[in-house]
């Protein structure tokens, strides 16, 4: 899958290059357990379990595609206020499959619930029923293909009988791996903060690689942390820290049918209580969330199908946010843009195109744009300075950065996405071959 594994293990690194993984370790109410369902017809892990041994505080954002998957409308219909498990399948999205693909969840979610019901008889003095409503489910791969409910079935009570209560580094690459797809490695990104005097672990994992763009989540993130946090702070929190983060990426203008972006609190840190969500107390926290959402929505982005290059961006001094959104993604999604910076060809005319596509009212007059450091245009023409080899020159660079400037307003907006090669049309042919 692209990993190399001794490099993994020995890496130290705790900083956000995309090259680097983190050292996510222990989270205390957090336990892992990863197997192999077959759905691949090899060995590899697809199938991943969180277990929250007392249960966890919860949020999600979803999808807001018109056809939702069938593990989604489970998820949706689920009113319970503790989640005791989170599963992950690969290889088939649940998606298309109907009355036979819900009703796996619900018997899967059945199934597990009653198993893990009899793990807390064994491993707790205060044991908790656990039921199906407590139990949400994650499913990524081939749209429309029957649900492998049995295959799934099978695999729930080794699932369980692997559940770590102590996870290291190696678990947490073990669970990024299970939820891959077509990703080339896994996603995963932690930090840590306060509240109050209490110090407090965000970790999360993801994967995404194509059919990959905003109108909510955009792939699979999970994020846990320790801190106690009620669910309807964590709704909040999570719906304002998506929109700047994996609602601002995109690989191919895409969006899937399984988008979810999920949040669990354990509630096993001791911190002062925080009551809303502009408590003081959270403003070390926030920040640190949004850090962890856009550390994962960069690695998606950077694993993009095929991509060699990772493009930033950055639209200023528009009328409104939704104008600067418009922008930005109108570049982003432009296969134009993505393939002439695929082929290190600097023509800026595309960007010209793709910004005059965007359904807002530009002032040419006032319009500006830069390669990196590069003026390229500049109040409505060609820069005076513009020099064409320097700037072939910046596009052979791994990162490419493209600012515009609107001149219409106050409002920013940034965007990430990739560059389309040959390599995206190889991935996507083969996709079920």
């Amino acid at each position: 899958m692209g990993i190399n594994i001794p490099n993994f293990l020995s890496s130290k690194s705790k900083n956000r290059k995309m090259i680097d993984f983190q050292d996510l370790d222990h989270l205390n109410g957090l336990s892992i357990s990863t197997v192999s369902a077959n759905l691949y017809n090899t060995d590899r892990d697809d199938l991943v379990m969180f277990y929250f041994r007392e249960g966890a505080n919860f949020a999600s954002v979803y999808t807001q595609s018109k056809i939702l998957s069938e593990n989604i409308k489970w998820n949706l219909n689920q009113k319970s206020k503790k989640i005791f498990s989170l599963l992950i399948n690969t290889r088939n999205a649940n998606s298309f499959t109907g009355e036979q693909g819900y009703k796996s969840m619900q018997s899967i979610a059945e199934i597990t619930s009653q198993l893990l019901t009899q793990k807390q008889k064994q491993d707790d003095d205060d044991p908790k029923m656990i039921k199906p409503k407590n139990i949400i489910f994650g499913c990524t791969g081939t749209i429309g293909e029957i649900f492998p409910k049995e295959k799934i079935t099978l695999k729930i009570p080794d699932l369980i009988k692997n559940i770590k209560y102590t996870q290291n580094k190696l678990i947490w690459m073990k669970a990024a791996l299970g939820i891959m797809t077509t990703d080339t490695r896994p996603k995963m990104a932690m930090e840590e903060c306060f509240i109050g005097k209490t110090l407090i672990k965000i970790y999360g994992i993801a994967k995404g690689s194509g059919m990959i763009h905003p109108n909510m989540a955009t792939t699979l993130g999970y994020v846990f942390t320790d801190a106690d946090i009620p669910n309807d702070i964590l709704k909040k929190l999570l719906k304002k820290n998506i929109e700047n983060t994996f609602n601002a990426i995109s690989c191919d203008g895409d969006m899937s049918t399984n988008d979810m972006v999920s949040i669990f609190s354990t509630g096993k840190a001791h911190h002062p209580k925080v009551n809303n969500i502009t408590d003081k107390k959270l403003k070390d926290f926030e920040q640190s969330l949004n850090k962890v959402l856009l550390n994962l929505a960069k690695r998606v982005v950077a694993d993009g199908e095929g991509a060699s290059k990772f493009i930033t961006i950055k639209v200023f001094d528009s009328k409104s946010d939704l104008e600067a959104k418009k922008i930005a993604f109108s570049i982003a999604n432009s296969s134009l843009v993505k393939t002439a910076i695929a082929g290190e060809d600097p023509n800026w005319g595309r960007i010209i195109m793709a910004i005059g596509k965007a359904e807002t009212q530009i002032k040419l007059n006032n319009l500006a744009i830069k390669f990196g450091n590069i003026n390229v245009v500049y109040k409505g023409k060609l820069h005076h300075s513009y020099n064409e080899s320097e700037t072939a020159e910046y596009m052979k660079n791994s990162d490419i950065e493209i600012s515009v400037y609107i001149g219409s307003g106050n409002k920013n907006f940034t965007a990430y996405t990739m560059d389309l090669t040959k390599k995206y049309i190889e991935i996507n042919a083969d996709y079920r071959s």
